[in-house]
């Protein structure tokens, strides 16, 4: 998966590569589909959600531009996977998710394959843990018709903030710099992500 979806693909964090390499995928996939866990795709996890493409999270991860010693929000927690990723590039992780059946499965997937230090929440994950910010740097994986302003606000300046920005059916991953001027806006590549619920994503179900 790191050399032929990732590295091949111009993924080429190494410290990004290797959390890829030692986080156990298989872990947070369902039974039902766990022999395609390393498959170049995202899968379903049940509750209409799914775990993002290896090669989306690993994007996600390098434009964060983690150096280990951050404090990181983690929008979207499904089964646990990416804050799994993001626990081997940070010191500290927080990651919330909005149905609270994958919270709970995500914390104890997350206990069994080592990242029990991983703070889980169940929330609106579009107005972020404002109890525990300000983060160094903030991932969502969830699409966003804009920019959470309350995500943003809850960034250190010179903090980041990565998120799929677009409509329900297309979206561009985009890195938010946190500046004196305001957000300095950086387009990545194409996606597409389930929506982001709450107040500062498409609304309420």
């Amino acid at each position: 998966m790191v050399e032929r979806q990732l590295r091949s693909r111009g993924i080429t964090d190494e410290r990004v590569l290797a959390a890829m390499g030692r986080v156990p995928r298989e872990l947070f996939v369902p039974e039902t589909v766990r022999r395609e866990a390393y498959a170049d795709s995202a899968l379903p996890i049940g509750h209409g959600q799914t775990i993002s493409q290896p090669f989306m999270v690993a994007t996600i991860c390098a434009l964060l531009e983690l150096d280990g010693h951050e404090r990181v929000l983690d929008v979207g927690t499904g089964s646990g996977y990416q804050a799994a990723v993001l626990a081997e590039l940070a010191e500290e992780v927080v990651t919330i998710e909005r149905v609270p059946e994958l919270g709970e499965e995500a914390r104890e997937v997350l206990d069994r394959a080592g990242y029990g230090r991983v703070d889980v929440r169940v929330g609106d994950g579009s107005v972020g843990v404002p109890e525990r910010a300000p983060f160094d740097a903030i991932a969502v994986a969830a699409a966003a018709p804009a920019v959470p302003e309350a995500l943003y606000d809850q960034l250190v300046e010179g903090g980041r903030l990565v998120v799929p920005r677009g409509s329900r059916g297309s979206q561009q991953l985009v890195q938010v710099a946190k500046t004196e001027l305001g957000p300095s806006v950086r387009a990545s590549v194409p996606c597409r992500f389930v929506p982001l619920l709450g107040d500062e994503g498409f609304g309420h179900v």
